[in-house]
C-alpha cells in the first residue's frame, strides 16, 4: 500500500473511533461475540495494508488520508493547534500470490457479512476497517502483528498445495 503516513491528529481520530466501538462492549457484559463485526472489519483493514495496489490498497491509502484530514480539522478546531507531525510508519509486509487469494476470500466473506448485517453492525465493521488500516500503518501495531503476513501467505500455500494434490490444478 502506498499512501500518506499518519499524523498525530490522524491517530487521534482513529483512537476516537476505536474508543467509540470498544467502550459499549467494555461497559456492557464484555461478551467477545459482540466484537465480531468490529474485529472482522479490523482484520480486513489490516490485510488491506498488505495490498500493494488494487481496490484494497487504494482504499487503505484513502483511509489514512481521511484520518489525517479529519483529525487535523478536529484537533485544530478543538485546540487551535495543528498536530501535523507524522508518527513512525510501519508495514506488515507483502502478500504472495497465494496469500492474495486468501485476502480475496476474506474480503468476499466480509462483504457477504456486511450485506447481511444490520445498520449498527455495518457501522462497527466500517469502524473496524478504518481502525485496522490506520493502526497497522504505525510502527508499533505493525510490529505487534508481524506474524499476520506469514499466516496469510502460509494458508495460501496450504490451499494451493491441497488443490494441486487433489488434481484440480
Amino acid at each position: 500500500m502506498t499512501g500518506p503516513g499518519l499524523t498525530l491528529a490522524g491517530i487521534a481520530i482513529v483512537l476516537v473511533v476505536l474508543w467509540a466501538n470498544l467502550r459499549p462492549w467494555w461497559k456492557g457484559d464484555r461478551n467477545p461475540a459482540k466484537l465480531k463485526s468490529f474485529g472482522a472489519g479490523a482484520l480486513l483493514g489490516a490485510l488491506s495494508t498488505m495490498c500493494g495496489g488494487g481496490l484494497l490498497g487504494y482504499l487503505a491509502g484513502c483511509a489514512a488520508g481521511a484520518a489525517n484530514t479529519g483529525g487535523g480539522k478536529a484537533v485544530a478546531g478543538t485546540t487551535g493547534q495543528q498536530a501535523s507531525a507524522t508518527v513512525t510508519t510501519g508495514s506488515l509486509g507483502d502478500l504472495t500470490p497465494a496469500g492474495a487469494v486468501v485476502v480475496f476470500l476474506i474480503t468476499c466473506g466480509t462483504l457477504f457479512a456486511f450485506r447481511s448485517a444490520g445498520k449498527e453492525e455495518r457501522k462497527r465493521m466500517v469502524g473496524g476497517v478504518f481502525c485496522g488500516v490506520c493502526l497497522c500503518l504505525t510502527a508499533g501495531v505493525a510490529s505487534a502483528l508481524n506474524w499476520l503476513p506469514d499466516v496469510v501467505n502460509g494458508v495460501g500455500g496450504q490451499l494451493t498445495a491441497a488443490v494441486r494434490g487433489s488434481g484440480i490444478l
